[in-house]
């Protein structure tokens, strides 16, 4: 079992201090004091609907690991993305890998399938693990409207989401400026790609999380609790 390295400490004040600092600051510098503070026990989190913080963090630390969480359950145009940027990067890739289940979990028991999964796989990839890297942003829902750019997680590891303030003009221009793989299916209404039985595309108006368990009151994996 791997060990936990010792803790970067950060009070209350230098949290706060921090996070308002970041607020106006570049995604770029903020991921440079990520890995300044914590490489390598420092993980990025991706989802593959798009690569644009794997772009931005690779530019600061190459080496720097991307977790994806095969839940078994995703797109076939999904696992295709993970594989096209790993090629394009040249990534330090962990794919977390969760066996097959005799029932589909999400049938059987859909309310707590991410809890099973999906945050189970991520307690074990950031076992040895200081802080860790989301793409999580504002803008995607209300539920994430007040997201913090740096945070304590529920393990006690610093979480940190660099382009928490970008909009969605800002996701887009970047991706055009910088030849930024995207998951082919973002063209055809799924703006927010999770596993394949409970994501749908977004119709016009919504947000871009909208298309996430629409047939529940959930809307939340548990990932950014």
């Amino acid at each position: 079992m791997a060990m936990a390295p010792p803790r970067t400490e950060l009070r209350p004040s230098e949290m706060a201090e921090l996070n308002e600092r970041f607020d106006g600051a570049a995604a770029g510098d903020i991921i440079r004091w990520a890995v300044d503070t914590f490489h390598p026990h420092l993980a990025l989190t991706a989802s593959m609907t798009d690569a644009v913080l794997i772009d931005l963090a690779v530019k600061v630390e190459p080496a720097i690991e991307v977790v994806f969480i095969d839940t078994g359950y995703h797109f076939p145009e999904t696992l295709d993305t993970v594989e096209t940027v790993r090629r394009r990067y040249g990534l330090n890739l962990r794919m977390m890998t969760v066996p097959p289940h005799d029932d589909e979990i999400w049938r059987v028991d859909p309310e707590n399938c991410c809890s099973a999964i999906k945050v189970g796989q991520l307690d074990r990839a950031l076992a040895d693990k200081e802080a860790w890297m989301s793409g999580l942003r504002r803008a995607e829902a209300p539920t994430r409207a007040q997201a913090p750019i740096l945070s304590l997680d529920l393990r006690g590891l610093v979480k940190v989401n660099p382009i928490a303030t970008w909009t969605d003009l800002d996701v887009q221009g970047y991706i055009a400026d910088h030849d930024v793989p995207v998951n082919p299916l973002v063209h055809q209404g799924y703006l927010s790609i999770g596993c394949q039985p409970c994501t749908r595309p977004v119709a016009d108006g919504e947000h871009p999380r909208a298309g996430r368990w629409a047939d529940s009151s959930k809307q939340e994996c548990g990932l950014h609790l």
